[in-house]
């Protein structure tokens, strides 16, 4: 078990990483955009809130197992996920494309 201390350095360490992306633009928010850029094999990584459905998360993880894209599973529930983002709506499944 991770301390809790390392854990919120982590999840700290992930938030400036996403807020990076974001800035860069290299990426996408939404499972069909995602979805697509999956199927395109542009997607690098996807992050999957923890709360997103179980159906889409199979779909997603069996797509990324297709086109050999990482899949991290984020901690925070998809509201999380959105204000990591910058956004102020949520956002279940998110790509990095580059």
């Amino acid at each position: 078990m991770v301390a809790p201390k390392k854990q919120k350095k982590a999840i700290e360490s992930i938030n400036s990483r996403l807020a990076l992306v974001m800035k860069s633009g290299k990426v996408s928010l939404g499972l069909s955009t995602t979805l697509k850029s999956l199927r395109q094999g542009k997607a690098k990584l996807v992050i999957i809130a923890n709360n997103c459905p179980p159906l889409c998360k199979s779909e997603i993880e069996y797509y990324a197992m297709l086109a050999k894209a990482g899949v991290h599973h984020y901690t925070g529930n998809n509201i999380d996920l959105g204000t990591a983002c910058g956004k102020y709506f949520h956002v279940s499944v998110l790509s990095i494309t580059d």
